[in-house]
C-alpha cells in the first residue's frame, strides 16, 4: 500500500486520481518580508486553478507552500502534496489535499513531483527552492524530460540568480541553449503564455 492511501485512510479519504494538468509549484515555507510575495503567490495560485490547472508542490500547511495550497483548492484546482516523513515534526502536512503522498527522502519527493508535472514554476524560497528548480533545470539539460520551467521573478527577487545563470554561460559553463530553457516570468501573463498548452498536450 503507498503512502498517498495510507495518509487518505488516517483522514477518512480515498486518494483521488487527479484528471487536472499539474503544475509543480516551488516555493518557501516561510511566507518572506515583503506583502508582494504572498499576494503573488494568492493571485498565481488563484489564476492557475481558475485557467483549469491543478498543482503539486510539498505537502506542507505553512509559509507560501500552505497559502498556495488552499487557495488552489478554495478555486476548485487539485492540489497534490508530497512531504518526506521526516519533515512531519516540523512542516505540519496539509490535511485538505485532493492527494498527500508521505515519501522516503527528499529525493522520492521531487522525483515525484517531477513525474506528476507538466511544469515547473519557482516563486520566491529559500535553499529548497532554489534547489529544487535548479535540479529540474538540469534534469531539463540531460534530457530527462521537455516540460517548461519558469522563474516567477516576484519583486526582482530572482535578478542575482539570473545574473549568475547568465555569468555562467558568458564564463563558458553553461550552454546558451540550455540557460534558455530556464524561462524568467516577469508577470502571470508570462507564466500563462507557457503553459496554457498544456491542457492540450501530450505532457499532460
Amino acid at each position: 500500500m503507498n503512502s498517498a492511501m495510507d495518509m487518505s485512510k488516517n483522514l477518512g479519504k480515498e486518494t483521488v486520481e487527479n484528471v487536472q494538468p499539474l503544475i509543480a509549484l516551488y516555493c518557501g515555507s516561510r511566507v518572506g518580508n515583503k506583502a508582494i510575495y504572498l499576494e503573488s503567490a494568492i493571485e498565481l495560485a488563484e489564476g492557475l486553478a481558475q485557467h483549469g490547472f491543478g498543482i503539486v508542490y510539498g505537502g506542507a500547511s505553512i509559509g507560501l507552500m500552505g497559502q498556495v495550497a488552499d487557495t488552489v483548492l478554495e478555486n476548485g484546482g487539485d492540489v497534490i502534496g508530497v512531504i518526506p516523513e521526516f519533515m512531519l515534526d516540523y512542516e505540519i502536512a496539509n490535511d485538505r489535499l485532493t492527494e498527500l503522498h508521505i515519501v522516503q527522502s527528499m529525493h522520492e519527493r521531487k522525483a515525484l513531483m517531477a513525474e506528476r508535472s507538466s511544469a515547473f514554476v519557482a516563486l520566491p524560497g529559500g535553499l529548497g527552492t532554489f534547489e529544487e528548480i535548479l535540479e529540474i533545470a538540469t534534469w531539463g539539460q540531460l534530457e530527462q524530460h521537455q516540460k517548461p520551467m519558469m522563474l516567477y521573478n516576484v519583486n526582482g527577487f530572482y535578478n542575482a540568480l539570473i545574473s549568475q545563470l547568465d555569468h555562467a554561460v558568458a564564463e563558458g559553463f553553461l550552454p546558451p541553449q540550455h540557460r534558455a530553457k530556464l524561462i524568467v516570468c516577469q508577470t502571470l501573463a508570462d507564466i500563462y503564455a507557457n503553459i496554457q498548452y498544456l491542457k492540450e498536450s501530450e505532457l499532460v
